[in-house]
């Protein structure tokens, strides 16, 4: 493994080494059982001990209540999509949504298919550089679904709005990054492949009693419920996503938990977001008051340095930057493992550009 590169990957993104090794370790001789952690029965005493601890620890880092579930399910935070209105969403009844980014827009178009969805405030107008302050929420909707943090755009919601339905929340890209009152949810969905693990396993938490409430016959793996009896195993789960699960949680907790991740992540995105307004050859993409933690996203104010940036980048071993093409220039995801010395680097190399072309 190259330790050498600084990895600013939006997702899958950076994982604490410790992680990674303590991972690969369980993939030679998990547990002590002289056999891969992909090749033992999920229902054995090892694996299950794996499942019991992530779920325990995901309860505890968000201080939930035994009024939530907590479980490991697959298809990514995009079956979540559907998941939430085939849960949630009554055959004649109405959700809400805010559209604040690309996925947002397609948790919107899932739902269109399931129901009737208002979307009681959108930033499309200028690209999704904003988050929406001033919408109403209709007091007879099942739900509201908001996107904490939108990774392509690199806003993120920095306050949450105080709802008289349910607030459902897809916490993909910050999840585990600052504390959170898990309470106001009545639903939170995660892709693991941000803060909390690699790709393969979605952590859904759901408040109990809105299980079961839609009126709706589902199919046995789009029922929370069902998985709910289970305890995430109704069927065999990706056991080796869920085990890195595990370790990185154990992670977050031993660095000092919630509030220690959020002073991390503040630090490091001061130091960046404070280049990006100094520097006069770059500009950000996102409004000040929104910008991400997680996600900065900004542009060369002239394009005739992307060669020359491109291959300083390069050579100081930065990896992952490109920005999204719906946004175009640069993406930097920081992650709760990335250092800060590797924004730091960065920084640098931004300031070196300014000196060539000063």
């Amino acid at each position: 493994m190259n330790t050498s590169l600084h990895n600013f990957s939006a997702g899958p993104g950076i994982l604490p080494q410790s992680v990674i090794e303590a991972s690969a370790q369980d993939l030679i001789n998990f547990s002590g059982t002289g056999l891969s952690v992909i090749e033992v029965s999920h229902r054995g005493k090892a694996f299950v001990a794996v499942m019991e601890e992530a779920r325990a620890r995901v309860r505890q880092l968000l201080q939930l209540g035994d009024d939530y579930e907590v479980l490991f399910l697959q298809g990514g935070a995009s079956l979540q999509f559907c998941m939430v209105p085939y849960n949630l969403l009554p055959e004649q009844g109405m959700a809400a949504y805010l559209n604040t980014g690309v996925w947002a827009t397609k948790a919107i178009q899932d739902a269109r298919l399931l129901g009737r969805v208002e979307v009681v405030g959108t930033s499309e107008d200028r690209n999704f550089c904003y988050i929406p302050r001033e919408y109403a929420i209709p007091s007879d909707a099942a739900y509201l679904h908001i996107t904490s943090n939108n990774t392509i755009f690199g806003t993120e919601m920095h306050a949450f709005p105080e709802s008289p339905v349910p607030l459902v929340c897809d916490m993909s890209s910050d999840i585990f990054s600052r504390p959170v009152d898990a309470s106001r949810f009545g639903l939170i969905y995660a892709g693991a492949q941000k803060n909390m693990g690699p790709a393969g396993t979605t952590l859904v938490v759901v408040k109990r009693e809105l299980m079961g409430k839609s009126g709706r016959k589902l199919p046995a793996m789009l029922d929370y419920a069902v998985h709910s009896k289970g305890d995430s195993m109704h069927n065999t789960p990706p056991v080796f996503a869920v085990l890195v699960c595990m370790h990185t949680l154990r992670w977050i907790e031993e660095m000092g938990g919630l509030p220690a991740m959020e002073q991390r992540n503040r630090a490091k995105a001061e130091v960046l977001y404070s280049e990006i307004d100094r520097n006069p050859l770059f500009r950000g993409t996102a409004d000040r008051p929104d910008r991400s933690l997680m996600n900065a996203t900004f542009v060369l104010v002239d394009e005739q340095h992307k060669l020359t940036f491109d291959a300083m980048l390069a050579d100081a071993g930065i990896s992952g930057l490109e920005g999204h093409r719906s946004v175009g220039g640069y993406r930097a995801s920081m992650y709760n493992a990335l250092p800060q010395s590797s924004v730091q680097v960065l920084v640098d190399v931004m300031q070196e550009l300014e000196r060539k072309n000063g």
